[in-house]
């Protein structure tokens, strides 16, 4: 498992790639499991702000994710209960336009079938995000959809949307999420990290 995480953070396939984005950077991967995990969060890949901390969530997105699950920060980030294993280690970069570049496929088809197996005490995965759902669920429905029918993929998986600033507006447009989905959410993430 050391060699793996550390093989994860050594990891510089991307490095052309990340040079030839507007914002130029280089690969910073951001590590954060381990085994004895219940909890995996699947994410998208980490941010600007996440890729200078190197630690996930640590930005406004973190303390909604946080939020919705009804954690600590303490709690969040104990790898021996929660494991964050993103679609991609690093930031992705900007587009010319500002606009975020997606998670390259080249990283979860590196590491993913590598890491899972490490995680054998997971009971609930959580898909943020596009990217996630289809890798997770296997759906190639829209986010909106994949949300709406969270109730088909429980007791050990639940879609969300991602937490970002940015789907504020969604959230606004579906109350449901957080009349319906949150209450159950919270619940699950209790029973998973307390049995």
């Amino acid at each position: 498992m050391t060699n793996l995480a550390q093989d994860i953070r050594s990891c510089r396939l991307c490095a052309d790639r990340f040079a030839a984005t507007a914002t130029a950077h280089r690969p910073r991967p951001v590590v954060w499991f381990q085994p004895g995990a219940r909890l995996l969060i699947a994410g998208q890949a980490p941010g600007l702000r996440v890729h200078e901390k190197q630690r996930p969530f640590s930005d406004p997105s973190g303390d909604r994710l946080r939020e919705w699950l009804g954690l600590d920060e303490a709690t969040f980030y104990d790898r021996a209960r929660v494991a964050i294993v993103p679609m991609a280690f690093c930031f992705p970069g900007y587009d010319a336009a500002g606009s975020d570049l997606p998670p390259p496929a080249i990283c979860r088809q590196t590491w993913h079938d590598r890491i899972l197996p490490t995680l054998p005490d997971l009971r609930l995965t959580l898909a943020i995000g596009g990217y996630a759902m289809k890798y997770h669920l296997r759906t190639r429905a829209n986010v909106t959809d994949t949300v709406r029918a969270w109730r088909d993929f429980l007791p050990d998986r639940l879609p969300l949307p991602h937490p970002s600033w940015r789907n504020t507006a969604w959230l606004k447009k579906n109350p449901w999420f957080e009349a319906e989905l949150l209450p159950v959410l919270r619940q699950r993430v209790q029973e998973v990290l307390n049995d």
